[in-house]
């Protein structure tokens, strides 16, 4: 009898334990559910903000963790930052450069964006011994005059008839900025036939000297520069001539995108010019100019951009 107490006690004491071993592992398995569950939705949360064209801003914030360094090398007149978004280590270094004129041509900032969206889903194409460095807007409070946006936009956020297009091609003191900088620079530019603001001085304005200011501390290997509209590749040049491999990156980013290549800008008297100026410190540059104001023309650019890349890196 005593034998079989003895028994029956061992029983419960093994069932109840695996009892409570099962609930113990059913719990977990729950608790890690739910866990993936909330994980999910925050991806999901992360995704949709860091989306092109959803609107979701910050992103400067957003991108901080996940692609790298984000630096603010300066401010606009009416203190918007001008942020740069670095990818990749190396020792060689690209920039990539949109929004001089704000928000007259604002597919270039856009198209910058989507590099960016682009590098933060896809670091491989940051080749080895490459940084890319990605300055979307210059000229932000031009920008925000037309989509009411600090940072990423949607095209649906765009606004504004032709005239405010046309104004917020200059900074918040009327200049254009790409007349701002020390390379032929003139206290009054040309643009198209129009005469324009270079700004008392050469880098007068906070926005092209935060440019300079970037230049000069981190000497990029390669400048490029996105403009609208004249569907073109744009070599620099600032009374030197232009560099052999200003030449190279021309026809490198012209050839894989099935833009033209040239030699030079001459539809009309530039002075104060952003490459050019680059050219004037030794640095190859290049202008790629959009085909229209309205389009990113993404996936020719891309191959642009790879092209680009990948010659630095040899």
């Amino acid at each position: 009898m005593n034998k079989i107490l003895i028994i029956l006690g061992v029983l419960i004491v093994v069932g109840g334990g695996a009892f409570v071993l099962i609930k113990s592992t059913t719990s977990t398995y729950q608790a890690d559910e739910a866990e993936v569950e909330v994980m999910d939705d925050e991806m999901i949360e992360v995704e949709a903000d860091g989306g092109i064209g959803d609107g979701a801003e910050p992103l400067d914030e957003l991108l901080e963790a996940e692609v790298g360094p984000v630096e603010n090398i300066g401010s606009s007149v009416e203190g918007r930052d001008i942020t740069a978004y670095h990818f990749g280590t190396g020792e060689k270094e690209v920039l990539f450069v949109g929004g001089l004129h704000g928000g007259y041509s604002w597919n270039t900032s856009l198209l910058a964006y989507e590099l960016i969206e682009y590098l933060e889903s896809n670091p491989s194409t940051v080749p080895a011994g490459v940084k890319v460095t990605v300055i979307p807007t210059v000229n932000p409070d031009g920008l925000y005059d037309i989509t009411g946006k600090e940072g990423i936009f949607a095209k649906s956020d765009v606004s504004g008839d032709d005239a405010e297009r046309t104004a917020a091609r200059f900074n918040a003191n009327k200049v254009d900025l790409n007349r701002n900088f020390d390379c032929l620079w003139e206290e009054t530019g040309t643009w198209q036939s129009k005469s324009v603001s270079g700004g008392s001085k050469p880098f007068s304005e906070p926005e092209a000297a935060a440019v300079r200011e970037y230049v000069e501390s981190h000497n990029p290997d390669a400048v490029v520069a996105y403009y609208a509209a004249a569907g073109g590749v744009y070599a620099s040049n600032c009374k030197g001539g232009v560099l052999p491999e200003t030449t190279t990156l021309t026809a490198s980013y012209a050839s894989a995108a099935g833009y033209s290549a040239n030699a030079e800008f001459d539809f009309y008297e530039i002075t104060g010019d952003m490459v050019n100026w680059l050219a004037s410190e030794k640095i190859p540059a290049i202008s790629v100019l959009l085909t229209d104001k309205e389009n990113t023309e993404w996936s020719k650019n891309l191959k642009g951009i790879q092209a680009v890349l990948n010659h630095v890196a040899q």
